[in-house]
């Protein structure tokens, strides 16, 4: 999905999170990230979603992101306490939300991005893409699928 970036984050000093989130920012594209935070042993894998594609995806996709009760539980022991404050970077501050797992990236008080699980952003992209296409009459449903069948794979580019 998107670009892939591996990023160390050490506590506000280190304005990594700032190039990220301007990358991110100037394709237009999701961007993953794995995120070594300080006093953390395993490093958080997470997509960071420009906030212009993440409304487009949830305004196609139909459902909210389904949550699961055994992961959700490890999760939980995994991240540890919630902050009480918001954490800031260079000119960013990310929220973590206290429920769902997303972080809404925020500059100059406006919400620009937000990091969302692998899972949740792959799971949102193929449900947004699959009911966009649902929109298409039938001809040109079947011409999309077969120019997509054509097309060669990622890797092979």
């Amino acid at each position: 999905m998107g670009i892939q970036i591996d990023v160390v984050v050490g506590y506000p000093i280190n304005d990594e999170v700032e190039r990220v989130l301007g990358l991110a920012e100037a394709v237009g594209e999701p961007v993953t990230v794995s995120f070594m935070w300080e006093g953390r042993e395993e490093a958080e894998r997470v997509v960071l979603v420009p906030a212009a594609t993440l409304a487009l995806w949830e305004h196609w996709a139909p459902t909210a992101y389904p949550t699961s009760g055994a992961g959700e539980e490890n999760r939980a022991v995994a991240q540890g306490p919630e902050l009480s404050h918001p954490a800031e970077f260079g000119a960013f501050t990310l929220f973590r939300r206290r429920v769902g797992g997303r972080t809404a990236v925020a500059r100059k008080g406006v919400v620009v991005a937000e990091l969302l699980d692998p899972d949740e952003a792959h799971w949102l992209q193929e449900k947004a893409r699959n009911v966009r296409q649902g929109f298409m009459d039938p001809k040109q449903k079947a011409a999309f699928e077969e120019f997509l069948a054509r097309q060669a794979a990622l890797d092979d580019q």
